[in-house]
């Protein structure tokens, strides 16, 4: 038996990939907006209310106006914007958080699908602050590389151009002001007291990125070396599809000790890696941001909600 779907937004990034997840899945009833009606709040409304689930991949008040539509009582939403990541109303979409959080998502009706640098800061970030080893006012840095496909329409569009400026060729710094939109959600879920400070990288390739946290171990709540940092990791993952700690410091999995932030595009799994040694532990995470970090995450949590295996229509290594 099917179930049927809309994608408010099928024409962006995000929307596009979630369709190409349901291309080969006969459990899913796709319904189709009108190219002329895309932005038609009247047709929106009545398609959603129709729907048994609905991605919303909006700009965030387009977002919040959809959830607004809802009429049927038994429409589950599943937003892929920034709107509601930290309303305690709505679910927040990461299940390898705990088995509690799994739970949570497969019974609500209203869940946020996580940003992509938020997925691999929280990745790393909580599983150290829930065992008590990282101190939850732990003043948090972290750093990400990222592909220009998170980048919006425009910026894309000049990273493709023929005649892009020579500083599009180098790794651009932004966010400078620390402000940038997936920080309130990377304190709130990982439990710290503070903003964590974030330095986000966007780079000359198309998907695809490396979240980095260092750890100065001396400041954890007594010892932890690398291998017991390691260890948390393991635990915390044991038994997930979708996120993979590997060997520490990479062995024989990094080429030449290089960690490249594209390995992972087209991919929807995530990878935990710990490196270092006891003194400087530097806690890294890749996935697709346009994978595990956008639309394999949403459809994730719709597979999770319909109580199927949730790697149905997904790409996994």
């Amino acid at each position: 038996m099917s179930v049927k779907v809309f994608i408010d937004g099928q024409e962006g990034t995000t929307g596009l990939r979630i369709q190409e997840r349901f291309s080969s899945r006969n459990d899913i009833e796709l319904l189709k907006i009108d190219e002329d009606k895309r932005k038609d709040p009247a047709e929106r409304k009545r398609l959603i209310n129709e729907s048994d689930y609905t991605f919303l991949c909006l700009p965030d008040a387009a977002s919040i106006e959809a959830v607004s539509f809802v009429e049927n009582e038994n429409v589950r939403i599943i937003d892929a914007s920034t709107a509601h990541r930290t309303n305690d109303d709505w679910t927040y979409g990461f299940p390898e958080l705990s088995a509690s959080q799994r739970e949570k998502i497969k019974n609500t009706k209203r869940l946020a699908v996580p940003g992509c640098y938020a997925s691999g800061f929280v990745s790393l970030v909580y599983p150290l602050v829930s065992a008590g080893i990282l101190p939850a006012d732990f003043p948090v840095s972290a750093y990400a590389t990222s592909g220009y496909s998170g980048a919006g329409k425009k910026a894309i569009a000049v990273y493709e151009s023929d005649e892009r400026p020579s500083e599009f060729n180098s790794p651009r710094q932004y966010a400078l002001t620390q402000n940038h939109k997936h920080l309130p959600e990377m304190q709130k879920i990982t439990g710290l007291k503070y903003k964590p400070m974030f330095n986000p990288i966007v780079c000359s390739y198309y998907s695809g990125m490396v979240v980095s946290v260092p750890i100065q171990t001396r400041m954890l709540q007594g010892y932890c070396g690398i291998n017991d940092i390691y260890n948390v990791m393991k635990g915390h993952y044991n038994g997930q599809k979708l996120v993979k700690v590997m060997p520490v410091n990479g062995e024989n999995v990094l080429e030449n000790g290089f960690l490249a932030s594209n390995t992972l595009s087209n991919i929807d799994t995530m990878q935990i890696f710990v490196c270092g040694n006891d003194d400087q532990v530097l806690l890294c995470s890749r996935l697709d941001n346009l994978g595990k970090g956008a639309s394999g995450a949403a459809v994730q949590c719709l597979n999770i909600m319909m109580g199927i295996d949730e790697a149905t229509g997904l790409n996994i290594e």
